[in-house]
């Protein structure tokens, strides 16, 4: 693992709200508003930003929390700002807050959490869990 990165460091991923984005479950849509869900997933991918650049070749991120206060809907067609910021670097452990915003306006806020793994702690890992 290379610890190029430093806390304090910010990453930040853009994307635009799509249909496939909106809180829509078996029985149809629930509202036209980015989803909570989606949020997350969003969120893990700008805060695992921190992960690739660190990584080495024989090693991967797992994620070990996400909390997610959602403050504010966003639409489809809006275009939402993910601030990912480095909290913490201790060891494997990589926690970074961040921050959403429509514009201006913020729509959630929290932290997440990873920790770099050798690719082969995680295959043991893998195999562990299932009875292997």
């Amino acid at each position: 693992m290379n610890t190029i990165c430093k806390v304090g460091d910010i990453r930040i991923f853009s994307r635009l709200v799509s249909g496939d984005d909106l809180a829509t479950f078996n029985k149809g849509n629930i509202h036209p508003f980015y989803a909570t869900f989606a949020l997350g997933r969003d969120v893990e991918w700008a805060c695992r930003q921190f992960v690739l650049e660190m990584k080495d070749e024989d090693e991967e991120g797992i994620g070990t929390f996400l909390n997610i206060v959602h403050k504010s809907p966003a639409f489809q067609g809006e275009s939402v700002e993910i601030r990912a910021t480095l909290m913490k670097l201790q060891g494997n452990d990589v926690h970074c807050a961040y921050c959403v915003f429509v514009g201006e306006r913020l729509i959630a806020e929290g932290s997440q959490g990873q920790k770099i793994l050798k690719k082969e702690k995680i295959q043991r890992l893998i195999e562990q869990s299932r009875g292997h």
